[in-house]
């Protein structure tokens, strides 16, 4: 079946002119595409392998990575049926080695693995797949252009995997009704006759091909004045990345740029047309323009550099119902995070047990969460086929069984839930469940392990922290965190458990830790809702006479209960 064409796609300049810089020079690293449904995402992406130039072997190849592969797909393995028949080890190519010189293409890259996106970035920036595997070693070229393609909507890639995708478009949600109707009368005249309308784009795609292959031996001609590494590395600051991969991506994408628009050096339009692609996934603060002490030639205009909105802001959705909880709509009120000594609990321990019985008296039990926080017990090494075959050289029976290492366990994230309502304002509780969340940040970090941190308060729910490994420290994140209003508590818990479902059908056997961080003031039911992972509910109510809600809140959500500070935990 033919793919639509690239050259007939309506609109989509921007996603098509980063598409045709990313074939140009393969080392940019890839292009990640976010948008919703239906915004031509994996149409565009498909189309690009028609339009790239041929290698010595024939077209260029397009390769998708399916959500299900394995690591030895990916990256190659053992030939078993050389093993078997000929009893020669040799190596079995894998996905990246048949996508050298194309494309390889990765739909919903988000809910890929991190280990296989990971991998996949490696090779995607160094162009060469070493394998060492089974009592093999290979290594082969590997230099493709990557193409991930995700729906926000479904969950984000974590910041360090996104950090390394070249470049990053962000695709619009709404388009106007003008496009609406030019896309349907295209895609109507391509179903009624898919050979006959791409025939009618040929020369336009022919064109496209001869351009790439002009700009990709134009390629290492471009020069760059000092004045551009300059201005790359002050927006790059102005923009707060972290690391170089932004000043490299840059220059990188600027270069082929020119080349692509015919130039003989990089100019300032180059680097504001690639600008916002590469910093719109890393930048954390407004970019500022360029110091008046160091102005472009004057030939090259003013940097005109508009910035991007970036996507580590806060997040707001879920807008939850007035007057759920005893404080209507507020102005935020700021409260700084007070020092507090905490650590990531184990039930499994005696301080926990006593801390729990000391806390809850009579209330023990199923009823308040028994089963949560479980161990799972350590995987036994499992036999290595191939690895077997190999020693064994095909012989029957076997003289020598190899294994697979037990894994290191599956990773850790704690899902931190902070209720930011006007009543946690009272003896200033905010600051001192800030503190406690500090805490686990460092202890987390120590251990490697991950976080996700959302707040709950004035009637909206605000990411925090978006899930990633754990910093070293939260706390400008958290001090920036008002209090105030309403509690939408069911909306927030709604939300936590669709993202426990998404992660857990990720990876499954992830060990998630949930803390609701709550002085319990609302009357909503928490009944009925889906399961969070290992739960604890850290009552923050701190005044004379308790309303003892987080009791209750505990025993609806089977979860454990304590108070606030936990200074038992170890």
């Amino acid at each position: 079946m033919s793919e639509f064409p690239f050259a007939a796609v309506v609109g989509q300049h921007a996603l098509k002119q980063a598409l045709l810089l990313n074939a140009v020079n393969p080392r940019i690293g890839g292009v990640l595409i976010s948008g919703p449904r239906g915004s031509a995402k994996s149409t565009l992406a498909r189309a690009l392998a028609a339009i790239l130039p041929a290698t010595r072997l024939g077209p260029s190849p397009f390769v998708t990575l399916p959500l299900g592969a394995s690591e030895e797909r990916l990256t190659g393995s053992l030939d078993i049926q050389k093993v078997l028949t000929e009893r020669e080890a040799a190596f079995h190519e894998g996905l990246l080695a048949k996508a050298h010189g194309g494309v390889l293409y990765v739909d919903e890259v988000n809910l890929l693995p991190d280990t296989l996106v990971d991998l996949l970035l490696d090779v995607a920036a160094s162009g060469v797949n070493i394998v060492e595997r089974d009592g093999l070693s290979h290594s082969h070229p590997a230099r493709f252009g990557l193409i991930g393609t995700m729906n926000p909507d479904e969950g984000e890639l974590r910041p360090q995997l996104l950090d390394r995708f070249g470049l990053c478009l962000e695709q619009p949600a709404v388009i106007s009704v003008e496009e609406r109707i030019a896309i349907v009368r295209q895609r109507e005249a391509f179903d009624r006759d898919p050979a006959g309308y791409t025939a009618d784009f040929e020369a336009e795609q022919r064109l496209l091909t001869q351009r790439i292959e002009r700009a990709r031996e134009r390629l290492d001609t471009i020069s760059a004045p000092d004045w551009v590494y300059e201005q790359i590395a002050r927006r790059s600051e102005a923009a707060g990345v972290e690391g170089l991969r932004a000043d490299v991506t840059w220059h990188r994408a600027a270069q082929a740029h020119a080349a692509w628009r015919g130039g003989e050096a990089i100019d300032q339009t180059d680097i504001d047309t690639v600008s916002p692609w590469v910093l719109s996934h890393r930048r954390t603060q407004e970019e500022a323009p360029p110091a008046p002490d160091n102005p472009p030639p004057p030939e090259q205009g003013g940097s005109g550099g508009s910035p991007s909105n970036g996507s580590h802001g806060r997040e707001q959705s879920g807008q939850g119902q007035s007057g759920a909880g005893q404080w209507g709509a507020m102005p935020p009120v700021s409260q700084a995070m007070q020092a507090e000594t905490a650590a990531i609990p184990d039930p499994a321990t005696p301080p926990l047990a006593q801390h729990y019985a000391a806390e809850g008296g009579a209330r023990k039990g199923r009823q308040l969460g028994q089963g949560a926080f479980k161990r799972t017990p350590a995987p036994a090494p499992r036999l290595d086929t191939f690895a077997t075959l190999a020693a064994n050289r095909g012989a029957w029976p076997w003289r020598k069984l190899c294994y697979r290492p037990a894994r290191a366990g599956q990773p850790k994230v704690h899902l931190v839930l902070l209720d930011t309502s006007g009543s946690t304002l009272n003896q200033r509780l905010l600051g001192r469940a800030k503190g406690f969340i500090e805490s686990l940040t460092r202890q987390a970090y120590v251990r490697r392990e991950q976080m996700a941190v959302f707040g709950f308060g004035n009637d909206t729910i605000t990411s925090l922290l978006p899930r990633q490994r754990a910093p070293k420290s939260l706390a400008a994140q958290l001090d920036s965190a008002d209090g105030g209003g309403g509690t939408p508590l069911r909306d927030m818990l709604v939300q936590a458990g669709q993202l426990v479902r998404q992660w857990m059908r990720r990876e499954p056997g992830l060990s998630i830790l949930t803390y609701l961080i709550t002085d319990g003031r609302t009357r909503e039911s928490l009944t009925g809702l889906a399961p969070l992972g290992d739960c604890l509910v850290l009552d923050t109510e701190q005044a004379r006479v308790k309303r003892g809600q987080g009791p209750r809140l505990a025993r609806e959500l089977d979860a454990r209960y304590c108070t606030l500070p936990i200074k038992e935990f170890s």
